[in-house]
C-alpha cells in the first residue's frame, strides 16, 4: 500500500544504502519512527531492536537477521524490531566492528597467531570461510580461518551484552518520547474540535 509503484534500480538501491539520498540525519529520524510505530509493548520492542543490534556485533556474518530473530523470540520481543536493529551493521559500520571485537578478544587473552595481525583482510577472511565451509575444509578453517575468528567471537561477548543494554535503554526512552507526543497531540486536537479521539492500542504502553 505504502510502496512505490514503480522500484528504484538495483544499483541506485545499493547506492542509497552506502549513502542515504536523505541525509544520515534524517535517514536516522525515519528509522526511529518507523520503530517507534511498530504495535507492540514499549519492552518487545525496544528489546527487540536491542537483539537485531547487538547480534550485529558478533562475527556470524549472513546470520544476523536469523540469529536476532531467534533471540527476540527467546525473550518474547518483536522480531521485526529486531530485524530493523540488524541495520546497525552495515558496510559503513562492519570495519569498525570486526576490527574492535579483534582486538578486544585479543586483548582478552586469546592467542592469535603474528602473522595474521600484520594484514587483517576480513571481506577475504569471511569469503573463504564460507567456501571452506561449502567444501568441509576443516583444515583451513582451523589453520586460517580460527586464530581471527576466534577473537572476534570472544570480543564479541562483552560487547553484545553491554551494547544489548546500551540500545534496549536508548530505544525505550525513543519509544516512551514519541508515544507520549502522540498522546499530546491528540489530546490537542481533541480539545481543539471537542471530538473524542481515542489513541490507538498499539500505542500504548504497556
Amino acid at each position: 500500500m505504502f510502496n512505490r509503484r514503480e522500484k528504484p534500480p538495483f544499483f541506485s538501491r545499493c547506492c542509497n544504502l552506502l549513502w542515504p539520498r536523505m541525509g544520515w540525519a534524517r535517514t536516522g529520524n525515519y528509522w526511529a519512527h518507523r520503530v517507534s510505530r511498530l504495535p507492540g509493548s514499549v519492552y518487545s520492542i525496544a528489546a527487540g531492536f536491542a537483539c537485531g543490534a547487538s547480534i550485529s556485533f558478533t562475527p556470524f556474518v549472513g546470520l544476523h537477521i536469523l540469529i536476532g530473530g531467534l533471540w527476540a523470540l527467546l525473550i518474547r520481543s518483536n522480531i521485526i524490531a529486531s530485524v530493523i536493529g540488524t541495520v546497525i551493521g552495515n558496510p559503513w559500520t562492519f570495519p569498525f566492528i570486526w576490527v574492535w571485537i579483534y582486538n578486544l578478544g585479543v586483548w582478552l587473552g586469546f592467542d592469535s597467531f603474528e602473522e595474521h595481525e600484520k594484514d587483517l583482510d576480513f571481506a577475504a577472511l569471511f569469503g573463504n570461510a564460507k567456501q571452506a565451509a561449502l567444501k568441509f575444509d576443516l583444515t583451513f578453517l582451523a589453520e586460517s580461518v580460527w586464530p581471527i575468528f576466534g577473537p572476534m567471537l570472544l570480543g564479541a561477548i562483552p560487547t553484545v551484552i553491554v551494547t544489548w543494554f546500551l540500545f534496549y535503554f536508548a530505544i525505550k526512552h525513543i519509544i516512551k518520547t514519541y508515544r507520549h507526543s502522540r498522546v499530546e497531540r491528540v489530546k490537542h486536537k481533541q480539545h481543539e474540535t471537542g471530538i473524542e479521539v481515542k489513541t490507538p492500542i498499539e500505542y500504548s504502553d504497556e
